[in-house]
């Protein structure tokens, strides 16, 4: 499975991170967060771009009664805070650690920046890394709105397929091997972790899927 960070065999990780760097080495370190710890918070001044070294980020706002919309829950060597690129001078939503040792590798905006001055390439990569995640946001946020429970747990596993599947040889299957739990799956789609469980189970009995931990297996349809 290639990650987002991954476009034409090109790792941006490793392009992006000071570390690679000899000017920005010496003053540099990733930044360690534990489980619930604020990377920032809404209204923050947004100043830099984040890649994830190591650990899973929670991007999210709340709504005026305080109820939490999770936008996107990130694994290692993605990337978040990019809107900052695009002028954002302050944070729309939060971004917070969801496992007790999450490494960050922060870029100040001036620095991304000059590397993308420094090269069109990888400018246009950025670019379209911004506009794919959008895109996936703001369908994310239309199946929230929009349809009930079940469908939205449906719509996610197809989301999930095209990240993370691919296919069984013998059987024609979709196997997806992913990095969510449950309770990260039914924040995603805006549902209980109770819920998420019968939904599942549901859709187990009707032959549709089997699940474990870490891996979903949608069964081929047949006719």
């Amino acid at each position: 499975m290639k990650s987002l960070w991954f476009f034409d065999d090109v790792n941006l990780f490793k392009v992006l991170c000071p570390h690679k760097f000899k000017a920005y080495k010496v003053d540099h370190d990733f930044d360690s967060y534990r489980k619930k710890d604020y990377i920032y918070f809404e209204e923050d001044s947004a100043n830099k771009v984040y890649l994830i070294e190591k650990g899973k980020v929670k991007i999210g706002y709340y709504n005026e009664d305080g109820s939490e919309i999770v936008k996107a829950i990130l694994t290692r060597g993605e990337l978040f805070g990019e809107t900052a690129i695009l002028g954002e001078s302050k944070r729309e939503e939060f971004a917070q650690s969801v496992d007790d040792s999450t490494s960050i590798c922060p870029v100040g905006v001036e620095t991304m920046h000059n590397l993308m001055r420094n090269n069109q390439t990888f400018s246009l990569k950025i670019y379209k890394l911004i506009g794919f995640k959008l895109r996936k946001l703001e369908r994310r946020l239309q199946i929230l709105l929009f349809k009930d429970a079940k469908t939205r747990l449906m719509e996610f596993l197809d989301e999930l397929c095209s990240d993370y599947g691919y296919d069984c040889e013998k059987t024609g299957d979709k196997i997806i091997q992913h990095p969510y739990t449950q309770r990260d799956i039914a924040s995603l789609i805006g549902t209980s972790r109770p819920t998420l469980n019968i939904l599942l189970n549901e859709l187990k009995e009707e032959n549709v899927i089997e699940f474990g931990r870490k891996e979903i297996r949608i069964h081929k349809k047949t006719a």
